[in-house]
């Protein structure tokens, strides 16, 4: 059921996959990241200086972008394993992609789509007495910014997933392949984020939006030619149905038979197909377990069920334990939705302390939107070390062959970004007060001369090494764990932790300002950034992460590998 097929679903007569096959397919999630995190650090600029947006409803809008890019990956997911398969859905959902990035690169070069600009100093912008965007002007930005937003839900699913596929199962080298596949697909992401914090921003400050976007699209246009390019190297698995029509199934049977006793007279056993075959395309049988045994009920097979029975009233095995696995899966990228939440925070917080803070390095200024590099190039720098370094000393204290076992390397991450949002509470503290005491207290966005902006490295390097263990971890626990029939919506449990992290970043930013605006209309997320008290958010996530983190404990404990 799990044999790789051809493009036209024929069984594979030639040498394909491997590691040439995968680094086509890394090429297409480089340029997605680039084309993600290019947005997602200039757009907020964007809305503020171009569209005259104020800047807590830009930030908001891009939160709400980066949530709908990434939950939405559960559609994506879905399509794969129901109907399209991995390849189908990255070719569609990558032209959708590149289709969102021209419009984004029109709406930033023509000037019918943006407010006039003139008369629209500094000082205007800080008074908001700058020419507002029209209605439709937004609604256009919106619109394209959506649909670009879409796109990454066919590939962000199913880039991890189709890559890990072209690795033969049976091979004795399998696990030692899968494992650097994940780090090295991680290293592609990091290499596109380190692009779009560099040459991007390089490209806006030289040559106007327009240009830094059409860069964006540019590289999309590209990756997708090489993907296709890639196309008969590929291995492909055949997509087995609805998943979501199975689990529902499993839920109504299980219902339907809720009263009747696996003790009953009536009681023939657990129903199973026979052969080595499971009845589901793509899918190995999987054996019984004995969690969640009110499940069972619906692979209970009664006498009047009769020989040809409904799959809405007697399911196999196989398809009941799909559904636990995916329930026992829940909880891990659950528990990393903390982390999303704190990076979606940096990538907007974070910019707003570099404005106020000097960024020269010797006769060098660095653009405040370079900022983000910099977790970019602490992640490159441990993926580059990992398996020379890390793995070498864990291996020793734990005896796992890997270093670190995949949900060891999740607590890592998680741990690491209890220290980095703790550290951006304690700098963020000092540097308010240094703002106040220096006169700088109204001049938000005056930078200060003598506090070097390179202390935020630390948090961002700190939140660097947490990104790496645990979403790297993430990433190849989902998909090992998964169903056969299930790897894409498995991956997808990832993405859809990224975007409920992106959501609830800003649902935490609305309800931390009207709990703490006073009658001023101050809040500990004013737009002056030196009245506010950024630290006391900081200290917030602090707290939360631990309590996470606590919680990710109990559940890893509990967590049995397949």
């Amino acid at each position: 059921g799990t044999t790789p097929v051809n493009i036209h679903g024929k069984p594979i007569l030639s040498k394909t996959g491997g590691w040439i096959a995968a680094f086509f397919i890394f090429g297409n999630e480089m340029a997605e990241r680039m084309a993600y995190f290019g947005l997602s650090v200039n757009m907020v600029a964007f809305m503020f200086y171009v569209m005259h947006r104020p800047f807590e409803s830009s930030s908001n809008a891009v939160n709400n972008f980066l949530g709908i890019s990434q939950a939405s990956s559960v559609l994506g997911g879905f399509l794969a394993d129901a109907y399209l398969g991995r390849y189908w859905t990255i070719a569609i959902f990558t032209t959708m992609y590149l289709v969102g990035l021209i419009g984004i690169t029109l709406g930033a070069s023509l000037k019918m789509f943006v407010p006039d600009q003139s008369n629209c100093g500094q000082l205007s912008l800080l008074l908001g007495n700058c020419e507002e965007a029209k209605s439709w002007q937004m609604l256009y930005l919106y619109t394209v910014l959506y649909i670009t937003g879409f796109g990454a839900a066919g590939i962000r699913p199913c880039v991890s997933s189709f890559g890990a596929d072209q690795f033969d199962e049976k091979s004795k080298d399998y696990k030692t392949h899968l494992d650097r596949f994940f780090n090295f697909f991680y290293l592609s992401v990091t290499l596109g984020a380190i692009i779009a914090f560099t040459l991007v921003v390089y490209v806006q400050m030289e040559l106007g939006w327009g240009m830094a976007f059409g860069t964006l699209a540019v590289a999309m246009g590209i990756s997708n030619a090489l993907f296709f390019a890639g196309t008969p190297l590929y291995r492909h698995r055949l997509p087995g149905g609805s998943p979501l029509t199975r689990v529902a199934q499993v839920l109504v049977a299980a219902f339907r038979k809720r009263n009747a006793a696996f003790t009953s007279s009536e009681f023939i056993g657990l129903y199973e197909v026979p052969g080595l075959k499971s009845a589901i395309n793509g899918s190995r049988k999987i054996p019984h377990s004995n969690d969640f045994i009110w499940l069972d009920k619906a692979a209970l097979e009664l006498k009047e069920d009769g020989l040809e029975p409904s799959p809405w009233k007697l399911c196999t095995v196989t398809q009941v334990e799909e559904v636990k696995i995916l329930i026992r899966l829940i909880p891990i990228p659950t528990c990393t939705i903390m982390l999303s939440l704190v990076l979606t925070e940096y990538l907007t917080l974070s910019v707003q302390q570099a404005y106020t803070l000097n960024t020269h390095i010797q006769h060098l200024k660095l653009p405040v939107t370079c900022m983000p590099v910099f977790p970019g190039l602490s992640i490159f720098l441990i993926l580059s070390l990992y398996y020379s370094v890390f793995v070498p000393i864990t291996r020793r204290i734990t005896g796992n062959p890997h270093g670190a076992s995949q949900l060891q390397r999740v607590g890592i991450g998680l741990a690491v970004s209890i220290i980095s949002v703790a550290w951006a509470g304690l700098f963020e503290n000092y540097r308010r007060h240094y703002a106040i005491q220096n006169g700088f207290e109204f001049n938000f966005l005056t930078q200060m001369p003598d506090l070097t902006a390179y202390w935020l490295l630390i948090q961002y390097c700190l939140i660097g090494i947490a990104e790496v263990f645990c979403i790297v971890g993430l990433l190849e626990f989902l998909y090992e764990e998964a169903p056969d029939a299930m790897k894409s919506i498995g991956s997808a449990y990832a993405a859809l932790a990224g975007g409920l992290g992106c959501f609830a970043a800003t649902i935490l930013n609305n309800i931390v300002k009207a709990a703490t605006r006073d009658s001023d209309g101050k809040s500990w997320l004013s737009q002056n950034i030196n009245t506010g008290r950024f630290d006391c958010l900081y200290w917030l996530l602090t707290l939360l992460s631990f309590l996470n983190f606590c919680v990710f404990l109990w559940s890893a404990h509990r967590y049995k590998y397949r």
